[in-house]
């Protein structure tokens, strides 16, 4: 039995990896779970899954949920404190951290600490502080199984195979909302336009960083960490049907891929049955004949420069990568607010980085402060709009 704490239960990964679990009740339990303010959706799981630790974003609502589940055993917490509380839950062995944003920092490193191993959907956590993460996981002997199903594909392709023989990564990319318009043609787009996503399911951040192409930039700073690969042999291939979820390029020329229908629970399960696999019901099966053709073209940095964006930070380094992650987060919620336009994410998050001078390797403290100043700069920029 695995025993399993899960950050950001409510949101898209986590109601997937609830249904992984509600498949499997004699594999995985759910011991301990952050729910944020969704109290309805929280109070479902709670009563489904009875776990034994709740954890909610505000106080009042840790006080409500706790008159409401007197008497049930369960104990409820709140805030960064509470994330915190539950990915080092002392029954749980394994910590899925499917909270968005820059938030997933902090219990990520301690979940390492208590020597959790990970199953990480939070690319964040990576962008803002991968060199942290990275040696603190490897000190601690712990496993960051990734749960993205790009990097998932790669994990998966690599198994078996030797460092030394990988050339490059080639990770996919949809294209998101607006792949088949100009650049012209993106400077009305709507709020609603842009979370219709045409191949996958995901919460509202996600899909518009799909749509900016800033979701695939941050994918590949997660590669680099994640793989140890530099920048130059990590490489974002456009595929609109999201059948090729990413592939591996070896020295002799092979190239691996992992293929299956856009489904977020097969590399959720996969990373929770690491390395066994067990059947997932009610999946679409691949069949290859009936989808007939598949296409790729070359990326256009022209066309989706927060792409740009993420090579230039990442290659830059230090606490390059922050800055764009925290301009990027607030400059998202300024569009889903309606407060900017579309394009004018880009025209923010440029200005972010332009301003920050690049701090190499900066430690814990350090990264969060510039997390802090970067976000209000960004609220600044919006205020005079």
């Amino acid at each position: 039995m695995k025993y399993i704490s899960l950050l950001g239960a409510t949101g898209s990964i986590g109601r997937q990896t609830a249904d992984v679990v509600r498949q499997h009740p004699g594999q995985f339990k759910i011991v301990a779970m952050s729910v944020g303010k969704n109290l309805s959706q929280a109070r479902l799981f709670i009563e489904e899954f009875n776990p034994e630790l709740v954890s909610v974003q505000f106080r009042q609502d840790c006080e409500a949920l706790e008159i409401e589940f007197a008497g049930s055993g369960i104990a409820f917490t709140y805030g960064d404190e509470g994330l915190a509380e539950v990915a080092v839950y002392e029954k749980a062995n394994i910590l899925v951290n499917a909270v968005i944003g820059s938030v997933g920092l902090y219990p990520t490193l301690q979940a390492i600490s208590a020597k959790k191993d990970i199953a990480i959907a939070n690319k964040e956590t990576l962008v803002t502080a991968g060199h942290i993460v990275m040696e603190e996981a490897k000190k601690a002997g712990v496993k960051l199984l990734p749960v993205d199903s790009e990097h998932s594909a790669i994990f998966q392709a690599l198994q078996g195979e030797k460092e030394k023989n990988i050339e490059r990564l080639i990770i996919t990319a949809s294209g998101g909302s607006f792949r088949d318009l100009t650049r012209e043609e993106l400077q009305h787009v709507t709020v609603e336009e842009a979370l219709n996503h045409p191949n996958w399911s995901m919460g509202a951040k996600i899909t518009i960083d799909s749509a900016t192409m800033m979701n695939k930039g941050l994918e590949v700073i997660e590669a680099h960490w994640l793989f140890g690969l530099p920048y130059e042999k990590i490489n974002v291939l456009l595929h609109k049907e999201s059948i090729i979820h990413s592939m591996v390029e070896f020295h002799d020329s092979s190239v691996i891929a992992q293929l299956g229908t856009p489904d977020m629970r097969v590399p959720i399960q996969y990373a929770l049955t690491y390395p066994d696999r067990l059947p997932l019901m009610n999946s679409n099966r691949l069949n290859l004949a009936e989808t007939g053709k598949l296409h790729f073209a070359e990326m256009d940095f022209g066309r989706y420069p927060c792409l740009r964006f993420a090579y230039d930070a990442g290659e830059i380094g230090g606490s390059m990568p922050t800055v764009l992650n925290a301009a990027n987060e607030i400059a998202v919620a300024g569009f889903l607010e309606g407060r900017i336009s579309f394009l004018e994410i880009e025209t923010i998050i440029e200005k972010a980085l332009t301003n920050h001078k690049a701090i190499a390797a900066p430690d814990l403290t350090v990264i969060q402060e510039i997390d802090r100043e970067t976000r209000q700069f960004v609220k600044t920029l919006l205020k005079k709009r």
